[in-house]
């Protein structure tokens, strides 16, 4: 072993133990040399390693410091098991990693973080959003991209500002995001469903709404549909958009899980639109935490004037230390180790929950794909209301996705199950829970 990598070794042991605890100010590079009888380029070698795994990191003329010293934790027992909460599990986020680029931001940008930057968003966090989204196979131009506050914002200016095709109607699958329906029931928008189910859509049916509504838009979850889980075939990717071509309808589609793909042949429809009428949005509230607020939209070239000046109207810009602090945090790679990281807790996650479905559930509509949330159609006989609140008092949470739909759609009996926030030994046994409810209906059966 070389002796960089024995001063590594020891450094990193003595982090992990505790003896130099998070934020923690390592000696000095002569302290360094002298402790460990080396030269300060081998002490260099040894603190650059750790450096570029995100174990401590370095202020100019101060020092290096430590990152954090812990892994993952499991969360706290609790007896209850939470299949309702879908946003994700708190001990999964960086935020040491981010706290830290929070703090470089300030220190390196603060002359452009604070005045007022530009409706785009910051234009170096543009950059690197475009090399990111080439990794998901969304090729554009720069001029194309823009930094929203969340992709809430980019689905609000979408939905009242003018399109190119004059017309006023948004087409929504039924169910489907639910800040969105809610969204759409406040302001009043006109906008009409289709159903989705585990199987997809009726593409009969979308040619026919096409033709005969005035469609604006169709937003569509190609995959990972929230609340189903089920993702459309490359075969209903490429109807869709032939569909949309033929007559004239945007598509806006929300890939808030494409960190979370596991096949790497599974692209966007965006991918294959030459004539652009999709637009493309991004989340990290998943991968990384809700409270960022930083989101992506890539517009068609027709669209960029109108929403821009939408833009300016809202918010100016969406928040430049986020974005500064964004732009470290993809640049220095702690992105990629920290998706990493979190897709494999949820992916071992999802295994379990769609093992347990076929198990235990297998006689209900659910969804095929391996993702960490998903859901059974429950019979119409059943009283959703009165179940859950059964299960409520086993202290299994769980949630309807009423609030998935438009006011005037058929409500089907769809139950969620997320598994974002249970731990793997749990997920199991709630849904062995579950499954015994259904077999004895008590008073839960209308």
């Amino acid at each position: 072993m070389l002796k960089y990598e024995w001063i590594y070794q020891s450094l990193l042991l003595q982090i992990q133990a505790g003896d130099f605890p998070t934020g923690t100010k390592l000696p000095s590079i002569r302290n360094l040399s002298q402790l460990y009888s080396c030269s300060k380029s081998t002490i260099l070698a040894a603190l650059n390693r750790l450096e570029e795994q995100h174990i401590i990191y370095s202020i100019p003329k101060s020092g290096y410091y430590v990152v954090e010293n812990q892994v993952f934790k499991t969360p706290s027992f609790t007896d209850s098991i939470d299949f309702a909460t879908s946003s994700p599990t708190w001990h999964a986020f960086p935020y040491k990693d981010f706290q830290h680029c929070i703090n470089k931001a300030i220190d390196t940008y603060q002359e452009d973080l604070f005045r007022y930057g530009t409706p785009k968003g910051l234009p170096i966090l543009i950059a690197e959003a475009k090399k990111l989204l080439e990794s998901y196979q969304v090729f554009t131009n720069s001029e194309q991209i823009f930094i929203t506050t969340g992709v809430q914002q980019a689905l609000s200016l979408l939905s009242i500002l003018p399109f190119p095709n004059n017309r006023s109607t948004i087409l929504v699958e039924q169910p489907s995001y639910h800040l969105y329906m809610d969204m759409l029931k406040t302001y009043g928008l006109p906008a009409v469903g289709i159903q989705r189910t585990a199987k997809g859509i009726d593409l009969n049916q979308l040619e026919q709404i096409f033709h005969e509504e005035d469609i604006k838009f169709f937003y569509t979850m190609p995959r990972f549909h929230n609340p189903l889980g089920s993702s459309y075939s490359q075969k209903e990717k490429e109807a869709i958009l032939q569909l949309a071509h033929k007559y004239n309808v945007f598509i806006i589609e929300d890939d808030y899980l494409a960190d979370f793909e596991y096949n790497s042949k599974n692209d966007p429809i965006f991918a294959e639109d030459f004539h652009e009428q999709v637009i493309y949005l991004k989340s990290f509230s998943k991968i990384m935490f809700p409270g960022l607020r930083v989101g992506l939209a890539v517009l068609p070239h027709t669209l960029i004037n109108t929403f821009q000046k939408f833009k300016m109207t809202t918010d100016i810009d969406s928040s430049m230390i986020s974005q500064a602090a964004l732009y470290l945090y993809l640049k220095n790679g702690m992105f990629e180790h920290n998706k990493t990281k979190v897709s494999n807790i949820y992916q071992a996650r999802a295994k379990i929950l769609h093992q347990s479905i076929q198990d235990h559930l297998s006689m209900y509509e659910s969804s095929s794909e391996i993702i960490m949330h998903g859901h059974i159609v429950l019979p119409k006989q059943v009283n959703m209301k009165s179940f859950i609140q059964h299960l409520h008092k086993q202290r299994i949470n769980l949630d309807s996705v009423e609030r998935n739909y438009l006011n005037d759609f058929y409500h089907e009996r769809i139950l969620k199950l997320n598994v974002s926030n249970v731990d793997e030994h749990l997920i199991e046994e709630g849904i062995k829970r579950v499954a015994s409810a259904l077999k004895n209906p008590q008073n839960y059966f209308i």
